[in-house]
């Protein structure tokens, strides 16, 4: 079974990109913030939650994705030890949309140190109602994801496949499928995990 969202595109890129951003403390950290951005751009083009994305969402381009992220950067903004759990994730991004009237929205945690079956029953339940999830990665073992380590990103579909489960990442305006089972496997105390983003 394989289910992709129909995810935005900005000009050539996949999502936004946190190499636009002009701000060098942004450009460094505000992935948390990108990660925000492309929840609200993906909730109003697919779930009419237009008021999230203070642009035209119909009309997306690079600056605006830009001065978006600007104003994101208040309520997620770049620290010495990065957005480096759930909870700090969860209550930035929560006092955004309050301050934008976004009262139905309720957010939840699946932290990295739950079993990897439960991830994998998160994943399908939000990929197959059309949600994007915010995926939080602080240190891996595996060499292969070292661009991805200490960084927020999205994962925007699934595919099960003899017996693995695989899950399309996007960030840095691209998108590559990876292993849940070997992403969630980290070899570390201290994980990071996933944001749950419920439409009520």
């Amino acid at each position: 079974m394989k289910k992709e969202l129909t995810y935005f595109k900005i000009e050539n890129a996949f999502g936004g990109s946190q190499d636009w951003f002009r701000d060098p403390i942004m450009n460094m950290g505000g992935c948390g913030a990108a990660a925000a951005c492309d929840v609200c751009i993906n909730a109003a083009l697919h779930h009419k939650k237009e008021h999230l994305y203070p642009y035209d969402v119909h009309g997306l381009n690079k600056e605006d994705y830009i001065k978006f992220s600007a104003k994101m950067k208040p309520y997620l903004r770049p620290r010495i030890k990065g957005i480096d759990t759930l909870e700090i994730f969860m209550a930035g991004f929560h006092d955004y949309l309050d301050d934008v009237g976004e009262h139905t929205i309720k957010l939840s945690g699946c932290h990295g140190d739950a079993p990897v079956t439960e991830a994998i029953r998160a994943v399908k339940q939000q990929i197959d109602q059309g949600i994007s999830i915010p995926y939080l990665l602080l240190r891996h073992e595996n060499v292969n994801f070292k661009d991805l380590v200490w960084h927020w990103f999205m994962l925007v579909g699934y595919e099960e496949v003899d017996g693995e489960f695989y899950v399309k990442t996007a960030t840095y305006g691209g998108y590559r499928w990876i292993s849940l089972r070997e992403l969630w496997a980290t070899g570390y105390q201290k994980k990071g995990g996933m944001v749950m983003v419920n439409y009520s």
